[in-house]
């Protein structure tokens, strides 16, 4: 009897995975292996949120597999002797998995790769969790891109979409339970501060399944306009799902593609490539990481070696963590985060702008902080967005572009019920003061929200100076 393990990671679905389709038209029986082995990615461990979610989607995939009649073998790291470990006691001669890309992992993958197979073992990785690998999408001359739309232009016209593999019908039966048990890893927190996270998410591949069918049915029509209104229920909330691979992104191009566009309705189509763009960003995202991976430590833009953040202030970057900046829409942000292990889109690049510019503290306090705290924190994804926001990414936002929060508030949650949802002090204040309550300072007494930490225009000022300071680049 042949028998292959396959590796689960961060694809912890059984439908769409190509590792798994690939072992079980190879081999008699397929056992699905975990392994635990966070060490292994430091510098960038999963964070505390992310722990959460991995538990509960590990405990969902094991339910899957139990359904097909196995059972997922779970395993401390470090991870070759554990694979070794139980290639020996199933009596294994290949091993399948689905391909990642953060440098530490890639760099662990390959040794782990070379060694089964100097040892006779048939070891193989698959594409499983992006549209395109890393290096496929190329500029003319062979680089990689540095700029996400001639990227996504590229890589939308050569885009070919397939049906999603099926889910298996079965697998065997494994001899003896697991040695260890997912309750073993410890991932849950001691204290709990998570109890707001079950309200919001369901964690696995039918929580991701359902997430993907509302959205599809009511949240295309009105996608690209209300995607960025935080006041509205308006984008996917798929991307923690799609972190730890319980949809794959071929899943989604296919429905969006048979489901949407062949139905002939121009505005749920509108919406569908306007997601797909998302999808893109994404895409880009770990092409940047492959390509440059000191991307989570070093500036993109080596001009920004040499700018002037402010001194360390840890007084002022716990107010903004805990969402007591006086800046309302701010606050509103750093508590929903806190509060749910998410923050909507916009409202992450007001935060980000707010703490690197307004604040002028180093976009590495604000990574770290959303790497511990979002149930989707992805290494190449918290990278680019807060070098993009921060100005000093290859393809960013101009470091001069400094959202003003008063503005945005007022733009993307004209009503303040954004703000008045997480910012419970502010819940009785009119829609004309919600984002500047500081224009009545009865307001301030009434209900002890702080004054504003900063002055928005001043700050402003100081960061445009900053950045004249730094060095022009050969363009300029």
């Amino acid at each position: 009897m042949s028998t292959a393990l396959i590796w689960f990671r961060r694809d912890l679905r059984v439908a769409d995975n190509p590792a798994l389709s690939a072992a079980l038209d190879a081999h008699d029986r397929v056992i699905p292996v975990y392994v635990h082995a966070p060490d292994e990615e430091a510098p960038w461990s999963p964070g505390a949120a992310s722990r959460w979610w991995l538990h509960h989607s590990l405990t969902s995939l094991d339910r899957r597999i139990r359904d097909l009649g196995s059972i997922l073998q779970v395993a401390r790291g470090p991870t070759l002797p554990a694979l070794r470990r139980m290639i020996r006691r199933f009596d294994a001669s290949a091993l399948y998995w689905n391909r990642l890309y953060e440098p530490a992992i890639v760099a662990r993958d390959t040794g782990i790769k070379q060694r089964l197979i100097d040892e006779g073992i048939d070891a193989r990785g698959f594409k499983a969790n992006v549209l395109f690998e890393p290096w496929e999408i190329q500029t003319g001359q062979d680089q990689p891109y540095r700029v996400f739309t001639p990227f996504w232009r590229k890589a939308r016209s050569q885009l070919q979409v397939r049906p999603p593999l099926s889910k298996p019908e079965g697998l065997a039966k494994p001899e003896g339970d697991s040695v260890q048990t997912i309750d073993d890893l410890e991932l849950l927190p001691r204290i709990r501060w998570d109890s707001r996270f079950h309200d919001e998410w369901t964690p696995g591949e039918p929580g991701a399944t359902e997430a993907f069918e509302d959205f599809i049915e009511s949240g295309l029509r009105d996608y690209a306009s209300d995607r960025d209104r935080p006041d509205r229920a308006g984008t996917s909330r798929l991307s923690p799902h799609l972190h730890f691979g319980e949809i794959s992104p071929m899943q989604i191009a296919w429905a969006l593609e048979e489901r949407v566009h062949q139905s002939g309705d121009s505005a749920r189509s509108a919406g569908a490539d306007s997601f797909l763009r998302e999808i893109g960003w994404r895409e880009f995202s770990q092409h940047l990481l492959f390509h440059f991976p000191d991307m989570p430590e070093r500036n993109l833009n080596p001009r920004f070696d040499a700018f002037r953040w402010d001194d360390e202030d840890p007084a002022s970057i716990r107010r903004w963590q805990r969402g007591r900046s006086g800046i309302p829409i701010i606050d509103a942000g750093m508590r929903e985060l806190w509060t749910t292990g998410s923050m909507h889109n916009r409202v992450r690049m007001l935060v980000a702008s707010f703490l690197t510019k307004n604040l002028r503290q180093h976009w590495h306090h604000g990574q770290r902080w959303f790497w511990n705290t979002l149930v989707d924190a992805d290494l190449a994804n918290n990278a680019q967005g807060w070098q993009w926001t921060a100005g000093c990414g290859v393809d960013a936002s101009p470091y001069f572009r400094i959202f003003n929060p008063v503005s945005q508030g007022e733009k993307f949650d004209p009503r303040g019920d954004y703000v008045r949802r997480w910012v419970a002090e502010l819940a009785a204040v009119p829609a004309p003061l919600i984002h500047h309550p500081w224009s009545d300072p009865g307001i301030s007494e009434r209900t002890g929200y702080p004054a504003p930490m900063i002055d928005l225009a001043a700050s402003r000022t100081l960061a445009l100076a900053a950045y004249k300071d730094l060095p022009k680049s050969d363009a300029d």
